[in-house]
C-alpha cells in the first residue's frame, strides 16, 4: 500500500479513499491489522494508504498522503499503547517489537487520542474512525491502571466520529459503503466529520449523541460514567454491575444495544458484528499479502537493527481460529473476539502452508497452527450456533458445562495434512493449549500426536496458580486437573520414548491472591522441583473481569445476603507484587530477603528453611 506521495503517483492515484494510521510499523502480513484491513478494502475497490507510526510532534506527519476522500482509519496497533509502552509495574519498556528495529518510543501514550488530535489539526472536518484493540477495550467507561482512574469512553476522549470494536472486517466494509454513498450525495464528493458521526446501526460500532431522542428504545442502559467513576463503595459496585452487563452482551446473536450516559452525552454500542464464516475467514487470509515488512525498514533503525521483530514470531505460522470460550478472567478475548469459535478450512490452511514452503527464508518449520486457544476448533456446544453463548454460565472454568462438546478430530486431521506437505519438516503448536479441555477428551489421539509431533522438547501451559479459590476467580480449572494433566503428559512421553518437559506459567498478584496464596504456589514448586525462570505479574488492562476485580475489590459473581457483591483481597502496590513474585522464584539468591519478609508478614516463619 502507498506510504508516501511518490507511491500514490506510481499507482496513478490522485487521492486515497482512506488513510490508515497505525501505531505499528507497516508489515504486509495477515497477522497485522493494518495490512489485513487495507488489503480487504483494496479487494472491494477502495484506495487505501498507510501512515505507520507517525511523528506526533508535527501535524505534517499526517499529511504525507493528502486528505482522504472518505476518512482516516486510526488504530493504536496490535497492542494497547499503554501496555506496549509500560510494564505491569508501570516502568517504561526498553523495546517495541512492532516498531522499526524494535526501538521503543515510536508509539505515543494513548495513541488514539494523540493521533486523532493531530489529524484534526491537519485537516478540519475530515472523518476520523478509530478501531483496533485500544478502541475495542476502551469503548465504554473503563478503569485505567496507569492513571488509577476510571476514564470515559475513548470515543469521547479522542473526539473521533465513530468507533469500531472487535474484529473489523464486516463493520469496516459496511461503513466504507455508507461513506461512499454519503460522498456520492455530497456536492464536492467529500465526506465531513459531521456526516460520518451520524452513521447509525452498524454492528460492531459505538457512536455518540447529545440528543436523548436518538437513543434506541430497546437498549440496555449501563450505569452512567459519573456513577461508575465515583471513588466510593457504591461507585465500585456500579462499575462491577456495568461490567457484568457488558460481558452478557458480547455475543452477536444474543446481545442488545447498550447505552451509557457521560455528562450530557450518551454513547451507544451496537451489537457485535457477526462472526466470519469459514469461507469469509479463508478469503481474508488468502488476500495477496507480501508477508514482509515494508522495504523502508531494510535500512538500520536508531539502534542499528533492521526490520520489524514482531514478524519473526508469525512469519511461518498459520492462524486457524478466532475466539475463545475459555473466557479466562484476566483475558480480553471475550470482549474483542468473542466466545464463538471461527475457523479456517483445512484446504485454506494447506494452501497457505504450501505457499510458505516457497518463501526464501523458510527452513521447513511451521511455527504454530492455532489462535487464542490452539485446540478449539468448534463452538463449545451446538446450542451456541442457534441462540448464541450463555450469558449466565461458563463453558469451562471450575465446573465445565456438561453440554460442552469435546472433539479434537478435525484439528488432528489438519495437523496430519500439514505434516505431509512436501518441504515441511516439523509443525509446532505454540498457541496456548487449554489442558482442561484436552483432559475432557476420552480419545487420547490428539494428546499422543501433540507429544510425538508438535513439541520441541517442552510444552508451555498456563495453570496460572495452584490455589483453587484463586483459580475459581480467574475462571480456570482446579489445580487437581492440572496435576492429572501433568501426570498424563509424563506417561505419554514415557510411552513414546520422548524426554520432553512441561513448562507451566504462573501469575503473581492475581485478584484474590495474597501472600498466603503465593506461598501455596511456592510450596508446590518446591515439591515438584520446578522453579520458573519467568513469572508474570498480573497486569490490570481494560476489558476483562480480573481488572474489574482489581479496581473494585469485589467479586461481581458472588453476592452477600444484602445483595452486595462480596469483597475480595486485591494485591496492590509495587512492593507486595515484588514479594509475591519473589515467593514464586524463592531459590534465587537475590530473592532470599524478600522471601523472608513475605513469610514473616504471613506468619509462616516455619517455612524459612523450606523455601531456600
Amino acid at each position: 500500500m502507498p506510504v508516501c506521495r511518490a507511491d500514490m503517483d506510481a499507482a496513478g492515484w490522485e487521492q486515497c479513499d482512506f488513510v490508515f494510521v497505525s501505531g505499528d510499523a507497516y508489515v504486509d502480513h495477515p497477522s497485522f491489522a493494518a495490512a489485513l484491513l487495507t488489503r480487504l478494502l483494496e479487494k472491494h475497490g477502495y484506495k487505501t494508504g498507510i501512515i505507520a507510526q507517525p511523528d506526533i510532534s508535527t501535524a505534517e506527519s499526517f499529511t504525507v498522503l493528502g486528505r482522504p476522500r472518505l476518512g482516516f482509519l486510526v488504530s493504536a496497533g496490535a497492542m494497547d499503547s499503554m501496555v506496549s509502552n509500560y510494564t505491569a509495574n508501570n516502568k517504561p519498556r526498553s523495546s517495541d517489537s512492532y516498531a522499526h528495529g524494535g526501538v521503543a518510543g515510536h508509539r505515543p501514550d494513548r495513541a488514539l487520542i494523540a493521533y486523532t488530535a493531530k489529524i484534526r489539526e491537519a485537516y478540519k472536518g475530515v472523518p476520523v474512525l478509530i478501531g483496533g484493540i485500544e478502541a475495542s477495550l476502551r469503548r465504554t467507561a473503563h478503569y485505567d491502571y496507569w492513571s488509577d482512574t476510571v476514564r470515559r469512553s475513548i470515543l469521547l476522549d479522542s473526539k473521533a466520529d465513530l468507533l469500531m470494536y472487535g474484529m473489523g472486517e464486516h463493520s469496516i466494509l459496511e461503513i466504507a459503503e455508507r461513506l461512499q454513498q454519503l460522498a456520492l450525495a455530497a456536492p464536492d464528493g467529500l465526506v465531513t466529520s459531521q456526516m460520518a458521526a451520524g452513521i447509525r446501526g452498524v454492528r460492531g460500532t459505538v457512536w455518540r449523541t447529545g440528543k436523548q431522542a436518538e437513543l434506541p428504545e430497546d437498549a440496555v442502559w449501563l450505569p452512567g460514567y459519573q456513577e461508575v467513576a465515583a471513588r466510593t463503595d457504591e461507585g465500585r459496585q456500579a462499575f462491577a454491575r456495568s461490567y457484568l452487563l457488558q460481558e452478557a452482551n458480547t455475543d452477536a446473536i444474543s446481545a442488545h444495544v447498550l447505552v451509557e450516559q457521560s455528562e450530557q452525552r450518551w454513547i451507544v454500542q451496537e451489537p457485535p458484528a457477526t462472526p466470519l464464516t469459514t469461507e469469509e475467514f479463508d478469503a481474508v487470509h488468502e488476500l495477496p499479502f507480501q508477508r514482509k515488512w515494508h522495504p523502508m525498514y531494510d535500512k538500520p533503525a536508531e539502534n542499528g537493527k533492521t526490520g520489524v521483530p514482531a514478524l519473526a514470531e508469525v512469519q511461518f505460522s498459520l492462524t486457524s481460529t478466532r475466539g475463545c470460550f475459555g473466557a479466562c478472567s484476566f483475558c480480553a478475548i471475550t470482549f474483542h473476539q468473542g466466545r464463538r469459535i471461527q475457523t479456517r478450512s483445512k484446504e485454506s490452511l494447506l494452501k497457505e502452508c504450501e505457499h510458505l514452503t516457497t518463501l526464501p527464508d523458510f527452513k521447513g518449520y511451521i511455527h504454530d497452527v492455532g489462535g487464542p486457544t490452539a485446540n478449539f476448533r468448534r463452538d463449545a456446544c451446538d446450542k451456541q450456533r442457534k441462540v448464541g453463548v450463555c450469558t449466565n454460565r461458563e463453558c469451562l472454568g471450575e465446573k465445565p458445562c456438561p453440554n460442552v462438546v469435546v472433539d479434537h478430530s478435525e484439528y488432528v486431521d489438519i495437523l496430519r495434512a500439514l505434516r505431509a506437505v512436501p518441504g515441511v519438516k516439523k509443525v509446532f503448536i505454540r498457541s496456548g493449549i487449554r489442558f482442561d479441555y484436552l483432559m475432557m477428551d476420552k480419545d487420547r489421539t490428539f494428546f499422543y500426536e501433540l507429544c510425538e509431533h508438535h513439541i520441541s522438547g517442552q510444552l508451555k501451559v498456563a495453570p496460572e496458580h495452584v490455589n483453587n479459590g484463586v483459580l475459581r476467580l480467574v475462571r480456570k480449572s482446579s489445580h487437581e486437573v492440572y496435576e492429572q494433566f501433568a501426570a498424563e503428559y509424563a506417561r505419554i512421553n514415557r510411552e513414546l520414548g520422548r524426554k520432553q518437559y512441561l513448562v507451566p506459567y504462573y501469575i503473581a498478584g492475581l485478584p484474590g491472591a495474597g501472600l498466603e496464596e503465593a506461598i501455596d504456589v511456592a510450596l508446590y514448586l518446591k515439591k515438584t522441583g520446578f522453579v520458573p525462570d519467568q513469572v508474570q505479574d498480573f497486569y490490570p488492562t481494560p476489558g476483562n473481569l480480573a481488572t474489574t476485580m482489581y479496581y473494585t475489590g469485589v467479586d461481581p459473581h458472588s453476592v452477600d445476603e444484602k445483595g452486595n457483591m462480596k469483597k475480595l483481597y486485591v494485591c496492590k502496590g509495587a512492593h507486595e507484587r515484588k514479594l509475591q513474585r519473589a515467593l514464586l522464584q524463592f531459590n534465587r539468591k537475590e530473592n532470599h530477603a524478600l522471601v523472608r519478609e513475605a513469610l514473616q508478614k504471613a506468619g509462616r516463619m516455619d517455612l524459612v528453611n523450606v523455601l531456600r
